[in-house]
């Protein structure tokens, strides 16, 4: 119980769990953005991208589950693979916004195409700590298991003792 009660209190509240994931996915995303513009100079930019989000994604999703969002150790295989979705739909926005960009200007310079694609890496970001928060780091997953299990053996237990009139009475 005490356990238990030390995990609930290690949770940060949503305004703290979303400055730890700012200060950490906003690090993570600022260094990206930096390696992405370095690396499209060797390749095109959709690969640099793409590279860069996948490694990032795995070192974001590691500060995540370690600092933001109080899960006390390393990310599962299965937040990993969580994570990685949202990380998916955010290369998605940042590339929709970097072609929208190259569509309407021919040769925008370095510093337009950090904003826009910082603007898109933060809208996505945003997006991203709800998914982080309310489905793939949820903590409230393990005990809803718990109590279901407790709730089907009391009743399983219950039921497997004889049923005594003045216990029965006496227990209404």
């Amino acid at each position: 119980m005490e356990t238990a009660q030390r995990q609930e209190q290690a949770v940060p509240g949503a305004f703290t769990a979303f400055a730890r994931f700012a200060l950490c996915g906003g690090g993570v995303g600022i260094a990206s953005s930096f390696a992405v513009a370095a690396l499209a100079s060797w390749m095109p930019w959709v690969l640099a991208n793409a590279l860069i989000t996948v490694l990032s994604t795995l070192l974001a999703t590691e500060l995540h589950a370690r600092f933001t969002f109080g899960a006390g150790g390393r990310a599962t295989w299965r937040q990993h693979a969580q994570s990685a979705g949202s990380a998916a739909a955010a290369y998605a926005v940042t590339c929709l916004a970097m072609l929208g960009l190259h569509q309407l200007m021919a040769a925008p310079g370095a510093v337009l195409e950090q904003v826009v694609y910082l603007s898109a890496a933060a809208l996505a970001g945003a997006g991203r700590f709800v998914l982080l928060r309310l489905v793939v780091f949820a903590r409230n997953r393990r005990p809803a298991a718990t109590t279901a299990r407790s709730v089907h053996t009391t009743v399983a237990r219950a039921s497997s003792a004889p049923a005594d009139p003045a216990t029965l009475c006496h227990a209404a």
